[in-house]
Formats: structure tokens, C-alpha cells, sequence
């Protein structure tokens, strides 16, 4: 199992895991209180219920770069293309945008 928080403008919006070739995502409880508390993608809108899907959701695989950056991020490790997950946790740290994807380390169990 692998899992990262999901940060919308540095505050914790939810936490995103990959387990048994399913993902979910699920958004914090405390975010979801919040007065300003605006969904990370319009195909994630608020909600308490988890999403679950059988592969990466889109919203989360278009912030894995492409092309020329991709390339550096394959050729300094050894990931392949096809492990969405590895390359998000990899590469969405501090990606362009609202979003920042950290990984949670779950004590080796990956």
C-alpha cells in the first residue's frame, strides 16, 4: 500500500492511496469543514464518501510531468512509465499549481 497526503495551498485536503490495484481518494474531515474549503479537481468535488477507481484518477495523473521532464525523472531512477503512483510521489511534490502531492511513509510496507 502506498499513500500521499493531497495539499491544496499548503493545507491538508485529503489523503490519496494505491492499494491492491485500487485507488482512492478520500478528502480530510477537518478540510471539509472548513468555510473556504474548495474541491482539488471539479471531477473530486467535495464530498465525505471516498472516490474509488481502478486506476489513477486523471486529475492526479495529469500532474505527473511529460516529455523532456519525464525523461530526466525515468532516466535518474528506475521507474517505468506505466507506475503512475511511483512517478507522482516522485515528481508532484512541489509541482506547479495549487497541488502538492507528499508521500506518507507507511514503514516500509510499500
Amino acid at each position: 500500500m502506498r499513500q500521499a497526503q493531497i495539499y491544496r495551498k499548503g493545507i491538508l485536503s485529503g489523503i490519496l492511496t494505491e492499494d491492491g490495484g485500487e485507488y482512492r481518494f478520500c478528502y480530510d474531515s477537518s478540510y471539509l469543514k472548513c468555510d473556504n474549503a474548495k474541491p482539488i479537481s471539479l471531477t473530486l468535488p467535495l464530498q465525505e464518501e471516498a472516490f474509488v477507481s481502478p486506476i489513477l484518477f486523471p486529475f492526479f495523473d495529469g500532474l505527473i510531468p511529460e516529455g523532456w521532464l519525464l525523461d530526466v525523472a525515468l532516466r535518474n531512477t528506475n521507474l517505468k512509465t506505466y507506475d503512475r503512483m511511483s512517478l507522482l510521489l516522485l515528481c508532484c511534490k512541489n509541482c506547479i499549481g495549487a497541488i502538492s502531492v507528499v508521500a506518507i511513509n507507511n514503514g516500509g510496507n510499500e
